[in-house]
């Protein structure tokens, strides 16, 4: 299934898969993709899936929407194509995904140090009425906080985890030091401490 990866300053907010045959992305609530900048307009761009392929249309907005680097008005996406709204990129992908471990294989890597990996995480709550409560790290990318106010992301690496700043007032702290848009590296143990919410992070 095709889906969108939006990402800023190489960092992975989130992944939405393309289900419907028309997929709006802007500043406003209402869209499909929402995207809280003011370089995005309001109703920015619309994606329209036909038939198994995928063209992204520009609906006249303030500062363009581009491909690859090119303004487009409407335009055929094909997988890996980048579509850049602002400061926003988001990576077209529509093939089958193969697993790391398969491809570091191929490479001469053991099998066993390759699904090592990054396996095996999760958040564990400190504080809080949720306290005790593990999110597992699962996904390539899991948000946490409370939206409007504070929003970090974790992301799943080849070989590790890093935490971003996404939105909101309010960083969070990786044992006890500001953590900004720019990725930080996790290690087992270490403490995150988000909106008045403390977390562990836990590492097998």
């Amino acid at each position: 299934m095709p889906k969108m990866i939006v990402s800023i300053d190489e960092v992975v907010i989130k992944e939405v898969q393309l289900t419907k045959d028309r997929t709006s992305l802007g500043r406003r609530p209402y869209n499909d993709i929402v995207i809280d900048n003011l370089a995005v307009s309001g109703e920015h761009a619309v994606l329209r899936m036909s038939g198994g392929e995928v063209h992204i249309e520009d609906l006249n907005s303030t500062n363009g929407t581009y491909v690859n680097g090119k303004a487009v008005k409407k335009q055929l996406l094909r997988d890996g194509d980048v579509v850049e709204i602002g400061k926003y990129k988001i990576q077209y992908a529509n093939e089958v995904e193969q697993p790391d471990v398969s491809r570091l294989a191929s490479a001469g890597a053991p099998l066993a140090a390759a699904a090592a990996g990054a396996a095996g995480a999760s958040i564990r709550v400190m504080s809080g009425s949720a306290t005790g409560r593990e999110v597992a790290l699962v996904k390539v990318v899991t948000t946490i906080g409370k939206p409007g106010v504070a929003v970090a992301a974790i992301t799943k690496r080849p070989q590790s985890f890093v935490i971003a700043h996404v939105e909101g007032t309010s960083q969070p702290t990786l044992n006890g030091m500001a953590v900004g848009t720019e990725p930080a590296l996790l290690k087992n143990g270490d403490l995150i401490e988000l909106a008045g919410t403390q977390m562990q992070f836990v590492q097998l």
